[in-house]
């Protein structure tokens, strides 16, 4: 019986999570869950699975819930985050928090040498050049949870002789604009960018996915995870979202993992940690299959050259890319600018620094605070 942490247990991720684990109870135990401000989930998710500690990142919100009246001896501050996450009873840690507000519990988990469950592609992308050694040093295995990154780690061999590799596929549904140009998206609608052809996701990674941006901190999260230079990373446009990703080999070999869409299979096979976990899932109709690629239009090139500039250079550009990207998003989603402006704000707030070497988490930190300030004067320029 593994005793599991999940952080984020409110969201879209965590409630996948949860299903994987309800359909395995004989195996893994929820030690911990940490979630928000989502206090009707929570309540929901205390009730079945009553876990040890609760962790309650918002314990301000809304104090007449029903949820205090039985869960009041919560923990609430860093200290006790920390605590949880390096808990010598906890076996695994599964970050499947949203955005930059991820980073410091991968820090944690990594830290205390823990097995970590990585949802959070954003403290690859923003603090790589430190959690990368971290991890080596801690002995502390990173195993992605992310549909793309999983179906890499699936394809790879054990051994990962990276040498035998020449090149990684990572596919993208491209989102609902996918057929229309840059031109095209002057007037879309939050309610546009948030119809998903293939997926259901929370609010930001559904917008990242309609302006690609997704893909460009998956590319940078592989780079990272598998130290796969850019060069050998491809992005290629997949409607269907059958074919997550796929590993090339210099001998001309392709591997591909295939599913139908649905975070349990990569969150399954995460947890089982090279044993297969039975679930309840979609078989693929292969009679019915039509599978279909193309290139990413050339105009959304910019942000990707921008992503691979970030795998060359990395230091601070890293955590400046994802910290524009993240105050553009909000800003769109607050309906401040529109949705082209997102590209705007992170190419104007990437320009304005220089790169600079990282060596602490508290210095990702400070260029995190930088960053979100100057792309809020750009926000403010574009009016």
């Amino acid at each position: 019986m593994k005793n599991i942490v999940l952080l984020g247990a409110t969201g879209s991720i965590g409630k996948s999570c949860l299903s994987v684990i309800r359909q395995n109870k004989e195996h893994f135990h929820l030690f911990g869950i940490g979630f928000g401000s989502n206090l009707d989930k929570a309540q929901e998710i205390v009730q079945e699975f009553n876990p040890d500690h609760i962790f309650v990142a918002q314990s301000q919100s809304d104090k007449s819930h029903s949820f205090w009246k039985t869960h009041s001896n919560t923990l609430s501050n860093e200290d006790e985050l920390q605590g949880l996450i390096q808990d010598p009873k906890v076996d695994i840690v599964i970050s499947a928090i949203s955005g930059f507000a991820g980073l410091k519990a991968s820090y944690f988990a990594i830290e205390a040498g823990k097995t970590i469950l990585l949802a959070n592609k954003e403290s690859i992308v923003a603090a790589g050049d430190i959690l990368m050694p971290l991890a080596d040093t801690k002995d502390s295995e990173i195993i992605p949870v992310d549909s793309e990154h999983n179906a890499l780690y699936q394809c790879l061999p054990r051994e990962r002789n990276l040498n035998e590799i020449s090149k990684i596929l990572i596919t993208a549904s491209g989102g609902p604009f996918r057929e229309k140009s840059l031109i095209d998206l002057k007037g879309v609608s939050l309610e546009d960018a948030l119809k998903h052809p293939t997926w259901s996701m929370g609010a930001k990674i559904t917008i990242d996915s309609a302006t690609l941006v997704n893909k460009c901190l998956e590319l940078i999260e592989a780079h990272y995870l598998f130290n796969i230079p850019e060069s050998q990373i491809e992005i290629i446009v997949h409607p269907q979202s059958i074919i997550h990703s796929m590993i090339t080999f210099i001998d001309g070999s392709t591997i591909a993992q295939m599913s139908n869409p649905s975070m349990e299979v990569p969150i399954s096979n995460a947890l089982g940690m090279g044993t297969r976990l039975p679930i309840n899932f979609q078989q693929i109709d292969f009679s019915k299959l039509n599978l279909s690629f193309q290139p990413v239009a050339n105009d959304r090139e910019i942000i990707f050259d921008m992503a691979r500039e970030v795998c060359n250079r990395k230091g601070n550009l890293g955590v400046i890319f994802n910290a524009s990207n993240e105050i553009a998003v909000d800003a769109f989603i607050n309906k401040n600018i529109d949705f082209i402006d997102i590209y705007k704000v992170i190419q104007r707030t990437f320009d304005y620094f220089s790169c600079s070497k990282v060596s602490t988490i508290d210095e990702i930190f400070e260029y995190d605070k930088e960053a979100r300030i100057q792309a809020e004067k750009v926000i403010k320029s574009l009016h």
